[in-house]
């Protein structure tokens, strides 16, 4: 840990900057003494994002600094050597996932294996819970969070639902952009009390679920993928979104996924400086093909 004692228009503030590497993210945090964080950088991309305005020369100054010190020339003769990077085919109709709409894998199991009419009017006026209910309340849920997401395309954004992974599992959103990538895993409780933990998540004080441990899983799993077709670090930071809930609380060290109710991903829409508009598009070329994610 490092400090720097900066001056600004209220007094003598001293921010404190750590640096912070988990989950392929390599980070320098500027935090005000009492640990609120008020702005980082991206050690690979050099990138700065301010989180309180009225900081933002100091954050800037300090994490300049930083980045500076930890900048070592590298002697040409030891530059790594370029790496082809390898090549997808050229995109088909088949292929495109930018049809797909929210909760689309989940729509084709309920075609496939779920109850037929029959079946789901008897259950219904018996008032009988059934195995599928999970599924319709999932899809649900992932078509509320999906109308979200798609709002934010006025704002530079691009978005994909239901990218399927090996292994018969999906990514329920993924979030592109000039703020970087966000890959959204949607919880549907409605009208249940939602605790996020570091680790795990509890719903109306039951049993907990790991939640966030697997959005981490899940992002990491996406940065191998687009890293491997695109030429430039990709940042990707888990999030999880949950759907109809009474009540939502996150403990203050639970800073590596982000959570958010339905309504509150807007908040997503004025990050920047991850990264630039070509990259999002490339990012985006890449993601939206169905044989990237064929062995993720």
């Amino acid at each position: 840990m490092s400090a720097m004692s900066l001056r600004e228009h209220r007094g003598l503030v001293e921010l404190h900057v750590t640096r912070w590497k988990r989950y392929g993210h390599d980070r320098l945090y500027a935090n005000l003494p009492d640990g609120t964080a008020v702005g980082w950088a991206d050690v690979r991309t050099g990138n700065i994002t301010v989180l309180h305005a009225e900081y933002r020369d100091d954050v800037i100054a300090v994490l300049t600094q930083h980045l500076q010190n930890l900048t070592e020339a590298v002697p040409p003769d030891r530059a790594p050597e370029a790496r082809a990077r390898p090549m997808l085919p050229p995109l088909t109709p088949a292929d495109d996932l930018a049809v797909n709409p929210p909760g689309a894998s989940l729509r084709d199991l309920l075609d496939e294996s779920g109850p037929g009419l029959m079946e789901r009017v008897v259950s219904r006026l018996l008032r009988r819970p059934t195995e599928w209910d999970s599924w319709q309340k999932g899809l649900a849920g992932e078509r509320r969070v999906g109308a979200e997401l798609n709002r934010l395309g006025h704002h530079g954004w691009r978005v994909l639902h239901s990218i399927p992974l090996a292994n018969k599992v999906d990514i329920d959103h993924l979030l592109i952009g000039p703020g970087g990538v966000f890959s959204i895993n949607t919880k549907h409780h409605h009208k249940k009390a939602v605790w996020v933990g570091d680790d795990s998540v509890k719903v109306d004080h039951g049993k907990p679920a790991p939640y966030a441990r697997k959005s981490r899983a899940e992002a990491k799993r996406v940065v191998r993928v687009l890293e491997h077709y695109c030429d430039f670090p990709v940042p990707v930071e888990p999030v999880l979104v949950f759907v109809g809930v009474t009540e939502l609380k996150v403990v203050a060290t639970q800073l590596s996924v982000r959570v958010y109710q339905e309504r509150q991903v807007a908040a997503l829409a004025p990050l920047s400086g991850v990264l630039t508009a070509e990259q999002v598009e490339q990012v985006y070329s890449v993601a939206r093909h169905r044989q990237a994610w064929s062995r993720a």
